[in-house]
């Protein structure tokens, strides 16, 4: 596997270093020593206003994500359980996304088509799941098309293992929906439907998914498959169906449709991005579904549209401290706009900057994916400043 380091000094940028369980210490166990050791010299990068997963390797930067969340150095910071998925299927791995609160509460982790790769194997021996109370202790769970080596790579762990087994996308996420509703014990009503096709237009619903229980379906762009008819129909026909893409991804005969199964509210961009900001504006006033992302005092986590797998990778940072929606940007900066949006967002005092409120963004891939300029771009578009367009720092 190619690993990506960063090494050089970076202009305008602050390089950290976790302390504690992410890097070790000379007081680290043993134990803690072995399973820490992390491909990624510098994992974080971070600036006043962002931080960053330094790498563009899916496998690594899942282990990074799961590091940032889940500290695991006590009961209330180690995860229940993890979902294990093959890396070259985005489809099935962004599905899986809807198990990370709900029973997990816990990462999804890479495996591939040799088995678990040792990256991973190592953050399971650190993060040692509890076991989900509600899911008869399980402590990991394989999603997908699976190596016939991996469960045998996990009995050495001697973890708990469930299985959610299938190579179809559309039928892997129904199963997907019927495993978590079995575990919650009642099906969420709402459901997204996104494209099995274009991944930068489904991507942005990962996010939500891993925040709140409504699972991801999948149609084509003229065909509803069979497993999502299922799933709607076990809804009785009061679902609440939100359509993720424009016309030009999910045809309007589609979206009609799935009138059969309930209401339906497409959610759509002309672009990627225009697509992903209007996912994170959206919000249903009367089941309080989306992100309704207007004004400042939020998190966002910034990707490149073809990331797709370090995307599903960083799902989790919407799960767990500053929740935060899936944003597209460019390797060397924001598109117009993604740059508009970041200014409605811009934070104003009256009297100080004291009085936040403040803004943080994720960025996910080192800087071949999203470069340093572009970082520093963000930070400042996220900077609280003053409402009388007066010099912030004047004074000081």
């Amino acid at each position: 596997m190619k690993k990506r380091v960063i090494l050089g000094t970076l202009t305008l940028l602050l390089s950290v270093a976790l302390t504690g369980c992410q890097l070790g210490d000379n007081a680290s166990t043993a134990k803690s020593d072995q399973v820490n050791n992390s491909a990624v010299a510098l994992p974080w990068i971070a600036t006043k206003n962002t931080t960053r997963v330094n790498t563009s390797d899916p496998i690594e930067a899942a282990v990074v994500v799961s590091r940032t969340l889940w500290t695991a150095q006590g009961e209330n910071n180690r995860p229940s359980s993890v979902v294990l998925t093959d890396v070259s299927n985005w489809q099935i791995a962004a599905a899986s996304a809807d198990l990370i609160h709900h029973p997990n509460n816990g990462p999804i982790l890479y495996i591939n088509k040799e088995g678990v790769p040792t990256e991973t194997l190592n953050e399971l021996k650190r993060l040692d799941p509890k076991g989900a109370e509600g899911n008869n202790g399980i402590q990991v769970v394989l999603v997908g098309p699976i190596a016939s080596n991996v469960e045998e790579q996990l009995g050495s762990l001697n973890l708990k293992v469930d299985r959610i087994e299938g190579d179809e996308p559309a039928a892997v996420a129904q199963a997907i929906d019927s495993y978590y509703g079995k575990a919650a014990g009642e099906l969420p009503q709402s459901v997204i439907i996104g494209s099995m096709d274009d991944s930068e237009y489904t991507l942005p619903a990962v996010n939500w998914i891993a925040h709140m229980p409504e699972p991801l379906l999948y149609v084509t762009k003229s065909e509803i498959p069979k497993p999502t008819m299922d799933a709607l129909q076990q809804r009785n026909g009061k679902a609440s169906i939100y359509v993720l893409g424009p016309e030009s991804v999910i045809s309007a005969k589609v979206e009609n449709e799935l009138r059969t199964y309930g209401s339906v509210t497409r959610i759509s961009g002309n672009d990627p991005y225009e697509n992903a900001i209007a996912f994170a504006q959206f919000k249903d006033s009367t089941n309080q579904f989306g992100w309704g992302i207007t004004e400042p005092g939020h998190n966002l986590s910034f990707l490149t549209k073809d990331s797709t797998m370090l995307a599903i990778a960083a799902a989790p940072f919407s799960h767990l401290g500053k929740h935060a929606p899936l944003i597209f940007t460019d390797t060397k900066g924001m598109p117009n706009s993604v740059m508009a949006y970041t200014m409605s967002l811009q934070p104003k005092f009256q009297n100080s900057p004291a009085e936040g409120p403040y803004n943080h963004a994720w960025l996910t891939g080192d800087s071949n994916t999203i470069s340093d300029g572009a970082q520093s771009e963000i930070d400042d578009m996220l900077e609280i400043t003053s409402a009388s367009g007066e010099n912030t720092h004047s004074g000081h």
